[in-house]
């Protein structure tokens, strides 16, 4: 009877938490610090506050608040759907929503197992981020290359590795792909980290109290 009494409020903490925690990170996504012409922008950090609650409470409870986030992310991200075929429509809702947002849950991954907090943490977000990085640069290259000129990729491609301007076929794809998400992406993922680090190594005992 004790354990049961005692799961239940920590359960209801939890809920309202990650309902805090996953609206901040809404929010967050619409102030934006670049944003690019054919989707994709730095934000004020808006992976943080779905990464700090799986930190706090767990993995299982940190991928359910990522998979919310990543409804709320695709609902406000429709618009961007439109006009494509129902096949691009279904595997980007999946890559570029579902599931990218959904892994910033496993940014909880390492507490326990390293015990200094702010490297524990710092280290689940760049995994995390680099999680949602693979399935941005998925979805470009299977999805969104298609409709991209050969001309366009090969100057983005140009701009980052210079001596592979002249790839074509696929691999061009994969390499713009990696070129144009890691514009946004790779800015994204530092700042997060070292906000991530400076929050739990200032805030730690406060953000982890019981």
């Amino acid at each position: 009877m004790n354990n049961t009494s005692n799961t239940r409020p920590k359960n209801v903490e939890n809920l309202v938490l990650a309902g805090v925690l996953v609206a901040l990170g809404t929010a967050l996504s619409f102030v934006k610090v670049f944003d690019l012409p054919y989707g994709g922008s730095i934000t004020l950090c808006s992976m943080l506050p779905v990464m700090l609650f799986s930190y706090r409470a767990g993995i299982k409870w940190g991928l359910g608040a990522g998979f919310t986030f990543s409804v709320l992310e695709l609902l406000f991200g429709l618009d961007a759907l439109k006009g494509i075929s129902g096949a691009t429509v279904a595997g980007s809702i999946f890559l570029d929503y579902l599931l990218a947002f959904t892994v910033l849950g496993l940014a909880g991954i390492f507490r326990g197992k390293i015990k200094h907090d702010p490297a524990a943490f710092t280290l689940g977000c760049l995994i995390a981020g680099l999680l949602r990085y693979a399935c941005s640069i998925l979805s470009g290259w299977l999805l969104w290359a298609q409709f991209m000129e050969v001309s366009y990729m090969r100057e983005i491609v140009a701009v980052f590795f210079p001596g592979l301007s002249t790839v074509s076929g696929p691999q061009l794809g994969m390499i713009y792909s990696t070129c144009y998400n890691g514009m946004y992406m790779i800015p994204e993922i530092l700042v997060t980290c070292i906000v991530a680090f400076i929050a739990m190594q200032l805030l730690g005992r406060f953000i982890l109290k019981d």
